[in-house]
């Protein structure tokens, strides 16, 4: 059953358990790295051999495989992934920004460029599972913000097939490469290279704790978006909203892992009380039940409080990864909240919409990262350079000022740097 709080305040510490601890697995991952550095395909080979149970001829997928997987999905799911892809282009390209140029001084001349990176590698997790939804979440903003390749890692079955649903979104997408490869090893063969893997500029997605902490190890030689952290919602509801409604919202992320979190705070006894009701009832049915259960037992929490006021103070907070405002007024409410990865506003609107079809994207900060993280976009895909250009005269007027600093700072060569084109004139 879940808990019910009415304490007047509890530390957001208490509230959520989100701590990602990859620490017991980074030695294996150290030696998995290494040994992908090391000995490049051949390892990758041995680790699908031994971690996916598939004996593999060739790592990366063929056109011919996914021309075929692209057959195999229903006519009407495909319809939903590339209304998907186009709901997600349609949000993250309002994201799309150039360099500009500043001018205001005689012989001065001042800017910056936007530039894509090149390569970019999507870490999807695969296997029995298929996420679709990450493939288009990651592969979407790259390709708009006009990243030349999009390398794609996924775990493949044992038979070394991948499910089709994830390779018919990733040509819906626009993923350049596919590769039949997971877990640490995948995540080296990104940050290093491989005779057949290319080495990229960055690596996003989701993944399991191996996966996160070589993400973690290998940060700084190349970029990475985030070390994810188990799921997590929070409900921010009043007397108007619907306890089953709340409870199958809170249910949609327990299910995801044990580790993950829900937590509901209300000022309303009744809420609080029907949706803890309803919560046991509709747990009952689920295909994951097992793990939704866990879930909600060990970090699951309704909170009754005195005011939404209060529900607000809370959950800027936490900062959750998603914030659900289920009240009468919902847009009230969205000034004030500060902290958190992804809105959704009303009792229309459940944290499903964002995953899957909506358009804004579901790659979130967790574990109270949103107080200064933001949700993958396109800026995660592009880098900038700044310029700067002074004529002759322009930099004569300026020459002493730099020299100054540069002497106050105890850097002689920076001042002679500035002094000898002056001197030069003269």
């Amino acid at each position: 059953m879940i808990k019910i709080l009415r304490a007047a305040y509890t530390p957001p510490e208490k509230l959520f358990e989100r701590a990602v601890n990859t620490g017991d697995v980074a030695d294996t991952v150290r030696e998995i790295i290494d040994n992908v550095q090391k000995n490049g395909d051949k390892a990758l080979f041995e680790y699908t051999e031994k971690f996916d149970k598939a004996k593999l001829s060739t790592l990366e997928v063929s056109d011919k495989e996914i021309e075929e997987a692209v057959n195999e999905v229903e006519p009407s799911f495909l319809e939903i992934i590339k209304e998907a892809a186009e709901n997600i282009h349609e949000f993250h390209k309002n994201q799309l920004r150039s360099g500009f140029i500043v001018s205001n001084k005689p012989g001065v001349v001042m800017g910056q460029k936007v530039m894509p990176l090149e390569k970019v590698g999507i870490y999807v997790p695969g296997g029995t599972a298929a996420y679709p939804s990450t493939v288009l979440m990651n592969a979407v903003p790259a390709k708009l913000a006009g990243c030349a390749e999009i390398v794609m890692v996924t775990p493949c079955n044992p038979d070394g097939s991948i499910m089709p649903e994830i390779l018919c979104a990733a040509k819906v997408a626009g993923v350049t490469r596919i590769f039949k490869i997971g877990g640490a090893q995948a995540v080296a063969a990104l940050a290093y290279g491989t005779e057949t893997v290319p080495r990229v500029d960055k690596i996003v997605g989701p993944g399991n704790r191996y996966v996160a902490e070589a993400k973690r190890q290998v940060f700084g030689q190349v970029a990475i978006d985030m070390i994810a952290g188990p799921s997590e919602i929070l409900v921010i509801a009043d007397r108007t909203a619907n306890p089953r409604f709340l409870a199958a919202d809170m249910l949609s992320q327990a299910e995801h892992d044990k580790l993950a979190t829900a937590v509901l705070i209300t000022d309303s006894e009744e809420i609080a009380t029907e949706t803890a009701k309803e919560i046991e009832i509709q747990l009952s049915s689920l295909s994951r039940e097992e793990i939704a259960r866990a879930s909600i037992e060990n970090n699951g929490k309704i909170i009754v409080v005195k005011s939404i006021s209060e529900a607000v103070k809370i959950a800027n907070e936490i900062a959750p990864e998603h914030l659900e405002i289920c009240t009468e007024r919902p847009f009230d409410l969205l000034s004030e909240i500060k902290n958190a990865g992804s809105i959704f506003l009303g009792n229309s609107c459940p944290e499903p919409l964002g995953d899957y079809i909506a358009g804004p994207n579901h790659t979130l900060p967790t574990s109270g990262t949103a107080r200064f993280s933001s949700p993958l976009s396109v800026d995660d895909f592009v880098k900038k350079s700044q310029f700067t250009y002074f004529t002759d005269e322009a930099f004569a007027d300026v020459a002493e000022k730099v020299a100054a600093f540069a002497e106050k700072e105890g850097f002689g060569a920076h001042a002679r740097s500035a002094i000898i084109r002056i001197d030069n004139k003269t």
